[in-house]
Order: C-alpha cells, then sequence, then structure tokens
C-alpha cells in the first residue's frame, strides 16, 4: 500500500500533500481509494439521483457553461416554474426507476419571495414519497435556508465550480464569497450540502486540487460531492474547451474519495460520453453515486437501461433507500 497520510477525516489538507496523492502512481492511487471507500461505505453498491429542471432558462446569472444563462443564446425554451403536481409525476416516475434521492433544479439566481411557498410544497409532496429530496436554486440567505429545512429539504445543492483561483473566469456576477456564503446559510440551517465541481472548463491542473482543497477544508465536508465532466454547450463561453483527459478525471475522482472519504462522489454531469471502461473506473477510484434519467437539467444522461446493464455487468447493486 502507498503511504496515504491518513484513512480519517480531516480539514487541514494542504496543496504539497493533495498534489503527492494525486501524482502518485496510478494503481497506488487507485489502491488506496478503493480501501478508504470501503472502510466508510459497502463494497459494490451506488446511490442514485434523478435531477428535475423545474425552472429552466432566463437565468441572470453569466456562468460561461451554462445552457440557462439569460445571456447567451443556447436555444433553451424558457419556462416558468412547473406546477407540483407534475413534478410529483415525475418523482413517482423516477422512484419507480431505481432513483433514491429527488433532486429539484430551478435557474435562478435566488429563489423570488413569492416562490418560496411552492418550494416549500414540492419539497413536502416529494418527501411524502420516501425519496430523499434535493433543491438547487442559487444563492439563499439564513432565512431562506430556515423556510427549505422547515419544509424538510433533505439536501441543496450549491456548487463552487472551481477553484477560488479560476473561479472570475467562469463567472462575473457572483464572487466566490457568495457561493461559500450560501453553504454556510445551509449548514447552519442543518440541511445536508451537495457541493462539488465542473472539470474541464479550460482550468489547469493545480485548480483542480484547488476546489478539493476547498471542499475537504471546510469545517465539515459535503454529504454529497457531485463531480460534473463539462458539456460544451454551443453559444456558451465555453463551448469549446477542449475535453479533459480521462485518466485526469479518474485521478480526481479517487482524490476527492481520500480527501473526503465519507462523502458521497457523484459522477454527475457528462456522464454520456464515458465509456463503460471510464465509469468502471471512476467507480473503483471511489465514485458511488451517479444522477441517473433521461437529463441532467438540459444535458443528457445515459439512457437507464444501460446504466442497469452496466452495473450488472461489474456487479453493482444501486444503493436502498432505507426511509422509503
Amino acid at each position: 500500500m502507498s503511504n496515504t497520510p491518513s484513512f480519517s477525516i480531516r480539514h487541514d489538507w494542504t496543496r504539497e500533500q493533495a498534489t503527492a496523492l494525486k501524482e502518485q502512481p496510478l494503481m497506488d492511487l487507485l489502491f488506496d481509494a478503493q480501501t478508504v471507500h470501503r472502510q466508510y461505505f459497502p463494497a459494490n453498491t451506488v446511490q442514485i439521483s434523478t435531477l428535475l429542471s423545474v425552472k429552466t432558462g432566463a437565468c441572470p446569472e453569466d456562468c460561461g457553461y451554462c445552457s440557462q444563462s439569460g445571456h447567451y443564446d443556447t436555444g433553451i425554451t424558457k419556462q416558468k416554474l412547473m406546477p407540483v403536481d407534475e413534478i410529483i409525476a415525475a418523482a413517482k416516475k423516477a422512484k419507480a426507476n431505481g432513483a433514491t434521492r429527488f433532486c429539484m433544479g430551478a435557474g435562478w439566481r435566488s429563489p423570488p419571495v413569492k416562490n418560496m411557498g411552492e418550494l416549500q410544497d414540492m419539497v413536502r409532496e416529494v418527501k411524502a414519497l420516501g425519496l430523499e429530496t434535493c433543491l438547487t436554486a442559487g444563492m439563499l440567505d439564513a432565512s431562506q435556508a430556515s423556510m427549505l429545512k422547515e419544509a424538510g429539504l433533505d439536501y441543496y445543492n450549491h456548487n463552487l465550480d472551481s477553484s477560488p483561483e479560476y473561479y472570475p473566469k467562469v463567472t462575473s456576477t457572483r464572487t466566490y464569497q457568495d457561493r461559500l456564503d450560501t453553504l454556510s446559510h445551509v449548514r447552519e440551517a442543518g440541511i445536508s450540502v451537495c457541493c462539488g465541481g465542473i472539470l474541464g472548463m479550460g482550468e489547469q491542473a493545480e485548480d483542480r486540487i484547488g476546489l478539493l482543497l476547498q471542499l475537504a477544508n471546510l469545517s465539515e465536508h459535503p454529504e454529497s460531492v457531485p463531480l460534473n465532466l463539462l458539456v460544451p454547450i454551443p453559444g456558451t463561453p465555453l463551448a469549446n474547451s477542449a475535453p479533459l483527459e480521462v485518466f485526469e478525471f479518474v485521478r480526481i475522482v479517487a482524490l476527492a474519495r481520500l480527501m473526503m472519504p465519507a462523502s458521497y462522489v457523484r459522477l454527475s454531469a457528462g456522464r454520456n460520453t464515458m465509456s463503460d471502461e471510464t465509469q468502471a473506473l471512476c467507480f473503483f477510484a471511489g465514485a458511488n453515486s451517479i444522477h441517473y434519467g433521461e437529463k441532467l437539467l438540459t444535458t443528457p444522461l445515459p439512457d437507464t437501461n444501460k446504466d442497469l446493464a452496466l452495473f450488472e455487468r461489474l456487479g453493482i447493486k444501486p444503493l436502498q433507500n432505507e426511509h422509503a
């Protein structure tokens, strides 16, 4: 076994330690990551989440990767907030297809006051189906976080996207501190945190390590860490970004597992471009959650039957929801 500094949960990672782990021989890195994974999670199980866009397009933010930004012409059809009954129907379908967590995404800078009651109703109704609930709707203040907690929200997603140094090249309409403030409000309200980033936006290797340092050195690790591989969207500033090298992505998955051993590490956007072999490497590297269904907000995902066939070939079983 290679000299992994610690298999325990810690919040004092240095850049030098993270870099040394990431740059060791790939087989040593994967062995360490799988060893740590089995200390904290059952082997050969994957948690399944489904994400539905409940309000699409016309977002005032200028995030350079996003199809929903009102700053770019991406061909997205703008849609108002979906009625609760339509969301519940989608949640029931997701549960029938094996999802244990239902995530709702709204393309806002932050939720309008007039819509907070509807968001609370969505959370309550989805939770009543026996599903874990997750919401991503932009920045929250303390009051909004408390309202969502009162409705029973289990997770709130708010990604850091990249390192603090690279973040200004991704968006100019909010700051990195704005993101961190929302995470603080979510945590203080007693809601579990879902927070990760996007890889392949033109950032350097040190930015990918910088993202994980930010996440792993929070006072509490995010319970879920989604790792997105950029899906280049025509019309956005990042449309022509060069694809990230496969083994680099696998290394980041393994590093996330080592630095945040008790967190779910989720393969999110971009999975439809990954071969079965790449996904298998990611699962061996410690990924134990996927987004599953037709779409991830507006970007495609692999067919659910294809996912189930891959699980069968790999001997992986979907994690069962103890609350269902």
